[in-house]
C-alpha cells in the first residue's frame, strides 16, 4: 500500500496568545487508497495519530526513514499509515518549521494551546473531507497523541489541560524523572533542574552540586557519554556522530530529522522531576509508557503512579533500543506495540460510548 503526505502551516496566533503571529507546522500522511483507512476496524473510525518530537529533533524524526541496523524499515509515519492510520507529525512552537519566539515566551501553556489548536484544525478538515483530495470524510477517528522525550512531556501537558486524545503514548520520557544514562563505569550525567516557569535570565537551578560534580568529571550534554544513552551499540558510529556531534546545534549541518532550535528554557523545565506531574495525574485516558532498554526514565516502573486518574497504564520496554527509538534495529517491534495498544484505546473508547 502506498502513502502520500502533505505539509501544512496552521495559524495559531490567537490560541498561543503571544502577542505576535504564530504558526504550527505539520506533516499529514495518509494511505493512497482511502478504502484502506481503518484496517482491522470499522472503516469510518481510523486512528488519527498526532506525534511530537524530542528536543533537538523535528517532525522529520517521524517522517524520515532513519538510518539504523538491518534492512530498511521506512519512516514511522509511513509504517502506521500503511496499516490504515492517518499520521500527523507536529513541530512544537519554536521547533523545526513552526514559528520561532523568544525563549521565555514559550511556556507549557502557549506551546500546548498552539498544538491543540493546530490539531483541532486538522481534525475539522478531516471531518469535512477537505484536508486531502480524495480522502473523504473522517468524522469519528480514534485520536491518539504520542511524543518522544520532550515531545512526551508536551503530550502529557497538552492532554492534562485539554483532554483531546482518546489515549496518549509517552515514549522515552519519565514524569517522575528523566536523565540520559551513561556507560557502566563512567561518571553520571547531570542536567540542570530549572523550576517550572522560571525565566532563563533568572538562572535558577536546584541541583547545582550534581551539575558541578558532572562538570568536574567532564560529563555534559553533547558528549560521548550522552550518546551512549541515545543510541544502542549496534548503531553505526557514523550515524551516531551525525546525530550527536555538537548536539543539539550539530554545527549547523542539520540532518532531516533534526531541528536547529529548541524552545529553551521549556526543555529544561521538562527534565526537572515532576514538571508535569499535575497534568499527568489529571489524564483520564489510557496511557502507554514505552521505552528502550537503555533509556532516560529514572524510575520506569514507578511511572504508573504518575497517571493517578488513568484507567489503564501500560509499560513496555523494547530490547536492543536506546533513547532514540526510531534509529534502533528493533523499531518495528516498538511501533507494533504502539499499534496494539491503540487497538485497546479503540476498544475502551467504544465501550465507554456504548455505556454512556
Amino acid at each position: 500500500m502506498g502513502v502520500r503526505s502533505i505539509d501544512l502551516q496552521v495559524d495559531v496566533t490567537e490560541a498561543a496568545g503571544l502577542g505576535e503571529p504564530a504558526h504550527v507546522a505539520l506533516t499529514v500522511t495518509v494511505p493512497d487508497d482511502s478504502r484502506s483507512i481503518g484496517i482491522g476496524s470499522a472503516a469510518e473510525d481510523p486512528v488519527v495519530c498526532f506525534a511530537k518530537p524530542g528536543a533537538g529533533y523535528s517532525r522529520g524524526y517521524y517522517t524520515t526513514d532513519l538510518p539504523g541496523p538491518g534492512p530498511g524499515h521506512g519512516a514511522q509515519a509511513d509504517w502506521h499509515t500503511e496499516r490504515g492510520w492517518i499520521f500527523v507529525s507536529v513541530d512544537h512552537l519554536g521547533v523545526g518549521g513552526s514559528s520561532l519566539h523568544g525563549p521565555d515566551a514559550l511556556g507549557f501553556g502557549p506551546v500546548a494551546a498552539a498544538s491543540e489548536a493546530a490539531e483541532a484544525d486538522v481534525l475539522q478538515k478531516l471531518a469535512a473531507g477537505t484536508l486531502i483530495e480524495g480522502l473523504g470524510k473522517v468524522e469519528h477517528p480514534v485520536k491518539i497523541g504520542i511524543g518522544q522525550s520532550m515531545g512526551g512531556c508536551l503530550t502529557v501537558a497538552q492532554q492534562g489541560r485539554f483532554h483531546n486524545y482518546d489515549g496518549v503514548g509517552v515514549l522515552g520520557y519519565g514524569v517522575l524523572g528523566t536523565l540520559p544514562p551513561t556507560a557502566p563505569g563512567t561518571p553520571d550525567l547531570a542536567l540542570p533542574w530549572m523550576p517550572r516557569n522560571a525565566a532563563a535570565a533568572e538562572a535558577v537551578v536546584t541541583n547545582a552540586p550534581a551539575l558541578a560534580a558532572a562538570a568536574g568529571a567532564g560529563v555534559g550534554p553533547g558528549t560521548d557519554a550522552m550518546a551512549w544513552g541515545f543510541h544502542f551499540d549496534d548503531i553505526d558510529r557514523a550515524v551516531v556522530a551525525r546525530d550527536m556531534e555538537d548536539y543539539p546545534a550539530r554545527k549547523g549541518e542539520l540532518p532531516p530529522w533534526a531541528s536547529a532550535t529548541i524552545p529553551s528554557p521549556l526543555v529544561l523545565w521538562c527534565v526537572a522531576p515532576g514538571a508535569v506531574l499535575a497534568e499527568a495525574a489529571a489524564i483520564t485516558a489510557p496511557v502507554l509508557v514505552a521505552m528502550g532498554e537503555r533509556d532516560v526514565l529514572v524510575d520506569p516502573r514507578g511511572e504508573v503512579r504518575a497517571y493517578a486518574s488513568s484507567p489503564s497504564v501500560d509499560l513496555y520496554v523494547c530490547p536492543r533500543m536506546a533513547h532514540m527509538h526510531n534509529f534502533a534495529g528493533t523499531r518495528e517491534e516498538f511501533w507494533a506495540r504502539i499499534e496494539t495498544w491503540a487497538g485497546w484505546v479503540r476498544a475502551l473508547r467504544d465501550a465507554r460510548a456504548a455505556g454512556a
